[in-house]
């Protein structure tokens, strides 16, 4: 055995390998330790005569696997699943066994270990004149690969994709793309994998076609290399059919909003950027989704909003569709007889309540599907995609009384009939976990399996009904049926009535008084009886994978019905926020102008209590104001101004209503935002670097179709460098290309408020307070013009700084503000006097004239008023000065 499992092993070195044992799988060696470390299991070890060299081992429960591999999984490791492929009665020697999947992060379908509203992606990235990556999630069946010019690109791509792991060719690990990218499971393989010939046959032959022309990509050759090498690795590892991967889609950049990784996470689209939760994020408040489906869509589209203002506007048609109570077509009998069927009638249903009903029995159909195509089904993932699909025909009838997106996919949608009478009449409601415990087929389904089920659930009852029979037949008033452990069944017929025995009744045993009897019926049954079980649980396993079989050739089918379901649930639920949280439908065309009125954050106003958020106004285009300066305190809202143009800009582009009471957006191409601090020193960067990055980023990349959303710049160095940096990259959003790129600019730099006497098409915008007692009143409303204050030391003083501290602010500003230097040339801020400057070394200020004793007397002087002999005085006094 342990011969055998080395064998093995030696095939899968990078997996932990569990190696069935009767009811359990074992571990072995170093496997059983990593594992029972991870499991919390305990490790012990196989009895050997020597006692030193005794190999360790651990083992789980095979009916509760599950519970360990996700685990295992989730920790990062492979896990070869061996089992036993060999009857062990017809064994001879040791039962034959083989890995039949190996489970990854990235190549995984249990519903223990996947998160419903999330796609759990495999990716591969190669490097051929361009960088080229692919994603496949084996549990839904979506595969994507793109291209790229630039490793930065291809990076933002892979952050925003978050795959759960990574395959590269073997050698690549210091590759500085691979190392920055820091995904915990990296797979490696062999790089002829990744070989142009090699990756495009094994794409070729899966899809069954001669070139890749169809699906757009023949011409991505990195791509297609990195895809074909995914495609290889998923075939190891699942050792079954992939047919649900029926298609291979190229990731179009011209067709979506780009928003870079920085972006994404500045904006807390999917997680929030500390502690990375869901809850609190964009996704979070828009997902009201009611399918696995339909919420994987949702983050999908969030991450990736559209650019194509018909296509946005075919989704908002959609939405408000779903806005408005369904009018019934029904004639006015009709319509009576449903007002006296009650409130409850779902003809008084709004359609989007009644589609949400439907939707609300749906399960996971794109995940049911590969289990079902990967071979791993059970009986409850058979009744599951039966309730899924269920709904379809009412579903059908709902959306064709629509318009729009739903009105249309309803005329191609198959509704699966065919399927669902399979399943409803061959697969029971109760099926266990299991596939060899039975209770498995419904009654009827099988006439065999139903007369062997009937012999095991009711022997006695057949017994009885034979020997009805046979007392009939024969004429024998008496004649029983027995049974002992030497003869097995036998009839038994009284001395006296021996002279009717039929011809057939074959004599087994004399007794005193008796004789008994078997005949070719009695045998029958009696092997029936005893072999009755076992035959049925595997001839309801055969059936059960027949039927499921069956249920696999409709994997394209069930696909596309998965797909209209995910489209219906991704509509209703943004037709749901819209109602619950007051939303309003956008205007969105190719225009260059972006117009909020009374904006809010679609986030931060459910953490508040109704009514006490402050709308704001924004308008940005590119003949008149471009390029918004904003000035203020901390914590008066800025930042929220900012973030929330961005999202609702971006709502807008993936077809849902905004949080405003008026927006019209001119699509952008691309959405930039520089936001907060914080340094990677893992890659050795600096706060202030990383902010140079993220900057440098956005001024190349920028144009005139983008926005940018920056929240400081220049903060994390010298004041005078800060201030110069932050100058020269507002000049090169309002100047670039000739055309510029719309901006807002929070800032504390006051002086970037001249801009606005330079460019007509930047404007100062400030976020007001109000002073009283010492201290200051936030009213959070963006007004027009800039401001001189940033109330700093009121904000330290509400965020609890000690009092002493506060007012040795306050007076450090008061000489700062006065002058920089006293009277005697040392700074005005020192408390302890020392040796008199011969020569004043104060920095000049940037943008306003630096003031000394001197100027201040100049100014002061009125020479009208002086005589000369007064103007003689005052020249040597000044003099006497120098």
């Amino acid at each position: 055995m342990l011969r055998q499992y080395k064998t093995i092993k030696e095939q899968y070195q990078d997996a932990i390998l569990f190696y069935r044992l009767g009811d359990f799988y074992e571990m072995f060696f170093d496997d059983a330790v990593t594992a029972s470390r991870i499991l919390g299991i305990t490790l012990t070890s196989r009895d050997n005569r020597n006692k030193k060299n005794r190999v360790p081992l651990c083992g789980v429960p095979y009916h509760s696997a599950s519970t360990y591999l996700a685990k295992l999984i989730k920790a990062g490791y492979r896990v070869a699943i061996c089992e036993q492929v060999e009857d062990p009665e017809e064994a001879k020697g040791v039962v034959k066994r083989e890995v039949v999947r190996v489970v990854s992060p990235g190549a995984v379908t249990e519903e223990q270990i996947l998160d419903d509203k999330t796609n759990q992606f495999l990716a591969s990235v190669c490097f051929d004149k361009n960088w080229g990556a692919s994603f496949l999630d084996v549990s839904t069946g979506e595969f994507l690969l793109c291209e790229h010019d630039s490793s930065e690109d291809l990076i933002d791509e892979i952050q925003g994709m978050a795959p759960a792991e990574l395959l590269i060719a073997e050698g690549e690990d210091n590759n500085p793309v691979i190392r920055y990218l820091d995904i915990s499971c990296l797979t490696r393989r062999p790089s002829f994998w990744f070989f142009r010939e090699n990756a495009r046959e094994t794409l070729l032959e899966h899809f069954q076609i001669t070139n890749l022309t169809g699906f757009g990509c023949e011409n991505l050759r990195a791509g297609i290399n990195a895809a074909g090498a995914l495609l290889t690795y998923l075939k190891e590892t699942q050792k079954g059919h992939l047919e649900h991967i029926e298609r291979l889609t190229p990731i179009e950049k011209e067709d979506v909003l780009i928003i870079d990784d920085s972006s994404r996470r500045n904006l807390e689209l999917v997680q929030t950027i500390l502690g990375g939760a869901r809850e609190g994020s964009l996704l979070h408040t828009l997902d009201l989704t009611v399918t696995p489906m339909g919420a994987r869509l949702l983050k999908r589209s969030i991450l990736f909003p559209s650019r194509s203002p018909e296509e946005i506007n075919r989704r908002l048609d959609t939405v408000e569709c779903l806005c408005k109570d369904r009018k019934s077509k029904q004639s006015s009998l009709t319509e009576t007889r449903d007002r006296a069927a009650g409130p409850d009638s779902a003809r008084n249903k709004p359609l989007r309540k009644e589609l949400r009903k439907l939707l609300s029995a749906v399960y996971d159909l794109e995940r049911l599907n590969s289990r079902v195509v990967l071979g791993n089904a059970g009986g409850r993932d058979l009744v599951a995609l039966k309730k899924s699909i269920a709904p379809l025909p009412r579903l059908c009838e709902l959306c064709r009384r629509s318009h729009g997106l739903l009105e249309e996919g309803s005329r191609q949608l198959d509704v699966l009939e065919d399927i669902h009478a399979l399943l409803e009449k061959s697969i029971r409601e109760d099926a266990p976990p299991g596939l060899k415990e039975g209770n498995l087929i419904k009654p009827g389904c099988n006439s065999e399996l139903d007369e062997l089920v009937s012999i095991v659930n009711d022997t006695k009852r057949h017994i009885l009904a034979m020997e009805a029979r046979e007392r009939e037949r024969t004429g024998i008033p008496r004649l029983k049926i027995g049974f002992n452990k030497i003869f097995g069944y036998y009839l038994e017929v009284g001395k006296a009535w021996v002279g009717n025995v039929p011809e057939d009744f074959i004599r087994k045993q004399t007794l005193v008084n008796a004789e008994r009897y078997i005949t070719p019926e009695l045998k029958e049954f009696e092997h029936k009886v005893l072999s009755a079980e076992e035959k049925s649980l595997a001839l309801e396993y055969r059936l059960f994978v027949e039927i499921r079989s069956k249920v696999a050739l409709a994997s394209s089918r069930i696909l596309k019905a998965a797909s209209f379901i995910a489209r219906v649930d991704f509509f209703t639920s943004l037709a749901e926020a819209a109602l619950n949280f007051n939303y309003v439908r956008p205007r969105v065309n190719g225009d260059q102008k972006i117009s909020i009125k009374e904006g809010r954050h679609p986030v931060i106003e459910h953490a508040m209590p109704p009514g006490k958020f402050v709308p704001n106004n924004i308008y940005l285009d590119q003949e008149s104001q471009e390029v918004l300066i904003i000035t203020g305190p901390n914590m008066a809202g800025k930042s929220t101004v900012l973030r929330q143009s961005a999202l609702i800009t971006l709502m807008a582009q993936v077809g849902s209503f905004v949080p405003a009471s008026e927006a019209e957006v001119g699509v952008v191409d691309k959405i930039f935002t520089r936001v907060g601090a914080m340094d990677d020193l893992r890659r050795g960067q600096s706060t202030f670097m990383v902010e140079m990055n993220e900057t440098a980023n956005i001024l190349n990349n920028a144009t005139d179709k983008s926005l940018v959303i920056l929240d400081e710049i220049g903060r994390g160095t010298s004041t005078f460098d800060g201030l110069a940096i932050a100058w020269a990259v507002s000049e090169e959003l309002v100047n670039k290309n000739g055309k510029g790129v719309k901006t807002i600019f929070a800032t504390h730099y006051h002086e970037l408020t001249e801009l606005a006497r330079i460019y007509d098409r930047i404007r100062n915008f400030h976020i007001g307070v109000r002073e009283w007692n010492n201290s200051i009143i936030f009213l959070y409303k963006l007004l027009a013009g800039g401001t001189d204050r940033s109330y700093g030391i009121e904000v330290a003083a509400l965020a609890g700084v000690p009092g002493h501290v506060v007012r040795r602010a306050e007076e450090l500003l008061g000489h700062i503000q006065k002058d920089e230097f006293n009277s005697q040339g040392l700074p005005g801020i020192a408390r302890k006097t020392g040796k008199r400057s011969k020569k004043k070394a104060g920095q000049l200020q940037l943008f306003q004239e630096s003031t000394d004793s001197l100027r201040d007397k100049l100014k002061d002087l009125q020479p009208d008023n002086l005589t000369p002999r007064e103007a003689l005085d005052v020249l040597y006094n000044l003099k006497d000065q120098l």
